[in-house]
């Protein structure tokens, strides 16, 4: 209606009169409380694991044990950087408690090299390790903005597990491998749903190296180079947008370790292949993997008949000696010794192999800087004698520096480098290789090595020998034979001596290589003892070595007389062959005998009283407490030769027995 007021504009003028009003007499209108500032995010501040279950199938066979029955089922391991700091090649922990057999693994690779199917009971305290690839390192929220891509990893599982229906099988723990971190027991966030928040542990954070948190190029912060008994560096040294150059170099860091004819493998995960190699050369040389594959469809103009290898796990093997100064596939420093590589206390010169390789690559890494080692490093020497070895997954270093060839005070840094670290280990139940043998001048039998020493053949048919029984002494020349021609021996001397036989007799000791110490002399100043090794096997041993563990007698040491022997650390005499006479040749046919005979050789040692005031020879304290051939522990005797009186009759007997037997093995080998 016109003229008429608004019913909102009275109110408001109302309003306003009440402010002035109160503003005259001198008062403040009360302020409307400010809203609460919302509560801190309970969630993780550090590294988050998550597992998370999808589900599972039943698949056949069906069996009536609802326990044993088989499902596949899918999973999901996600590793968020929630923290401060960079995470460097990040590695989950995940307990399985089902029998879990993994088929498929993707986002990761297990970190130990193991081959899919994997049957997740074969690890130690039954906790499996992803570690990953190819995201090997996850930055932090604060230098990418929170962008998931670059603070997140997932890993895709698909496997098969055995438990009954009505629940989701989840892990029984979940952690970080790895020590700085901290992980308390992970809790369920949903029935499907398991989590744990790791943090650095308060040494870790005071040890911690600086960093730059806020650092986007995650090659600018690199984890230390690791230290293992063998160390293998993978160098990029000329990166293309389809190839590269790498080089290759394993570094023996054992004390007594070695590798004969060494085999190492990898597995490419990426597609790529070898185009040629200088310094070692593949198992197979085959490229029907590139004809009949991907390379084939997109190399389209390359001559794959240059190409070496194309398979996604490739065999490599060192190169001959004679192929040294190859122009066309030797010239590597440190390459072509037909795959032996020495421990640094025998020689360090020898205690490297390298070689080079041109990979190429495919899709979508052709770009110079997009760079992935092979995962699922292997290495394994040919003889049995070498010990076994478990490798890591490549870990990016810091970038090698090479001297300059020519001499300038320069350095050329590689493009890449990644380190694997692999480490000796003992399978559990495993055998020695070789085993050790007493006698003394005052005792005229022998102590043999102990039945089963290295172990006895599982397939043996009926109860032809004893695996338990104790082995039977011995007279010295049967150290000479075969164990299967020491049995009439054995039973000669028992019958000699009134020892008791074991019926059935017990089984030999089935090792590769036996040493015999023998306590020669013992006098008022000093006293002496023969070593004799033993080469049962069908194959030469070059570049032999032992040691010898004389927990009491070590400091009175004095020289070896056919060997090379130095004192090593603070109780062992370290020994090896003389130059041009450090092969240990294998078991070979001897005129007029009908058995074979094993290569041996043999020296004495001769120590002091001196510095050892109290030692006891004939009580023990001549005799060794360890003893290794080429890095590998012996089996030792669980007695020793006890004083019967017999003086020096065996000193003369087995020294004479010996002596025969070598002299004519060296004019048999002329």
């Amino acid at each position: 209606m016109a003229g008429s007021v608004a019913p909102h504009a009275v109110v408001l003028a109302l309003l306003l009169l009440a402010g002035l009003a109160a503003a005259q007499r001198g008062t403040t209108p009360t302020p409307t409380p400010a809203a609460a500032a919302p509560a801190p995010d309970p969630g993780c501040n550090g590294i988050e694991v998550t597992y998370n279950f999808g589900g599972r199938t039943k698949i056949r066979p069906y069996v009536s044990d609802k326990n044993k029955q088989p499902y596949a089922f899918r999973a999901n391991v996600t590793v968020r950087n929630s923290g401060t700091r960079p995470l460097k090649s990040w590695a989950a922990l995940v307990t399985f408690g089902y029998d879990e057999i993994l088929v498929g693994v993707d986002g990761a690779v297990l970190t130990g090299g193991g081959e899919l199917p994997y049957n997740t009971t074969e690890d130690a305290g039954n906790a499996t390790s992803f570690s990953g690839y190819p995201q090997t390192d996850l930055l932090t929220p604060i230098a990418t903005a929170g962008d998931l891509s670059q603070i997140q990893a997932s890993v895709g599982i698909v496997g098969t597990l055995f438990a009954g229906p009505g629940f989701d099988p989840l892990p029984t723990a979940l952690s970080l491998d790895d020590p700085a971190y901290a992980c308390p027991a992970a809790t369920n966030l949903t029935s499907k749903v398991l989590s744990t928040c790791c943090v650095l542990t308060p040494e870790a954070e005071a040890n911690a190296t600086v960093i730059d948190a806020n650092a986007t190029d995650p090659t600018k912060n690199f984890l230390p180079r690791g230290t293992g008994d063998l160390v293998i560096t993978y160098d990029v040294l000329q990166a293309y947008p389809s190839s590269y150059l790498a080089l290759v170099t394993l570094e023996n860091n054992a004390k007594l370790g070695r590798l004969d004819n060494w085999r190492m493998s990898w597995e490419w995960r990426r597609g790529e292949f070898i185009y040629s190699m200088k310094g070692a050369h593949p198992s197979e040389v085959d490229t029907s993997g590139c004809i009949y594959g991907a390379p084939g469809q997109y190399y389209q103009s390359l001559d794959f008949s240059q190409v070496l290898n194309c398979d996604r796990k490739p065999v490599i093997l060192d190169l001959p000696l004679s192929r040294y100064n190859d122009t066309q596939i030797g010239k590597i420093d440190n390459c072509c010794r037909n795959g032996t590589i020495l421990p640094k206390s025998m020689d360090e010169a020898q205690s490297k192999s390298a070689f080079q390789m041109q990979v190429f690559k495919m899709p979508p890494d052709l770009n110079r800087t997009k760079l992935f080692p092979p995962a699922n490093f292997k290495i394994a020497g040919a003889s049995s004698l070498n010990p076994d070895y478990t490798c890591g997954q490549p870990v990016p270093v810091s970038p090698t520096a090479f001297p300059d060839p020519s001499g300038l005070d320069s350095t050329t840094l590689a493009v890449a480098t990644w380190q694997v670290v692999c480490n000796i280990t003992t399978t559990k139940g495993a055998k020695p290789k070789c085993c050790v043998t007493f006698s003394a001048y005052y005792n005229d039998s022998v102590i043999p090595c102990n039945t089963c020493a290295c172990g006895c053949p599982a397939n043996r048919r009926g109860p032809t020998c004893s695996t338990t029984a104790q082995s039977m002494l011995l007279p010295p020349e049967a150290l000479l034979m075969p164990f299967n021609n020491r049995s009439h021996k054995a039973l000669a001397w028992a019958e000699l001596k009134h020892y008791n036989v074991p019926r059935p007799m017990p089984c030999g000791d089935f090792c590769g290589v036996s040493i015999n110490w023998h306590v020669s002399t013992d006098y008022n100043k000093g006293w002496s003892a023969r070593v004799t090794l033993f080469n049962w096997e069908d194959v030469d041993m070059a570049n032999w070595f032992a040691a010898i563990v004389m927990d009491k007698a070590y400091d009175g040491f004095e020289k070896a007389y056919s060997f090379n022997a130095t004192s090593v650390g603070k109780n062992t005499i370290f020994m090896q062959g003389l130059e041009g006479l450090n092969y240990l040749v294998k078991q070979t046919n001897m005129s007029g005998i009908d058995y074979l005979v094993p290569g041996k050789q043999q020296s004495v040692l001769s120590f002091t009283k001196k510095l050892t005031p109290g030692i006891n020879v004939v009580a023990g304290d001549g005799f060794p407490t360890k003893v290794f051939f080429n890095g590998d522990e012996c089996a030792m005797p669980q007695r020793i030769p006890m004083s019967n009186g017999f003086g020096n009759r065996l000193s003369s007997g087995l020294a004479l027995v010996l002596f025969l037997a070598a002299s004519a093995f060296l004019l048999l080998q002329q």
